[in-house]
């Protein structure tokens, strides 16, 4: 199910994220790195992949609609874990 998030609020969870965190995501779906970094903004094409995002103009960097949330969680259960 898709999940909407301001593009400012997933670059914050991104910018929140421990050293390393990008790639442990990356290995845990068996991805490229940059295509976790595409998820949460990045445009590197030429070793990731678009991963589903579509940005749209509004308010705090515009809206982001993701058409799966996994990265998401995964980042946002790290972020919990690390708040512990």
């Amino acid at each position: 199910m898709p999940t909407t998030i301001t593009f400012n609020e997933l670059r914050r969870i991104k910018n929140q994220l421990p050293d390393g965190t990008i790639h442990s995501i990356a290995e845990r779906l068996n991805i490229p790195d940059e295509s976790v970094r595409n998820y949460f903004g990045g445009s590197n094409y030429e070793f990731g992949t678009n991963m589903g995002i579509h940005i749209e103009p509004g308010p705090d960097g515009g809206y982001v609609v993701l058409d799966d949330p996994t990265i998401l969680e995964m980042a946002r259960e790290v972020l919990a874990k690390s708040n512990d």
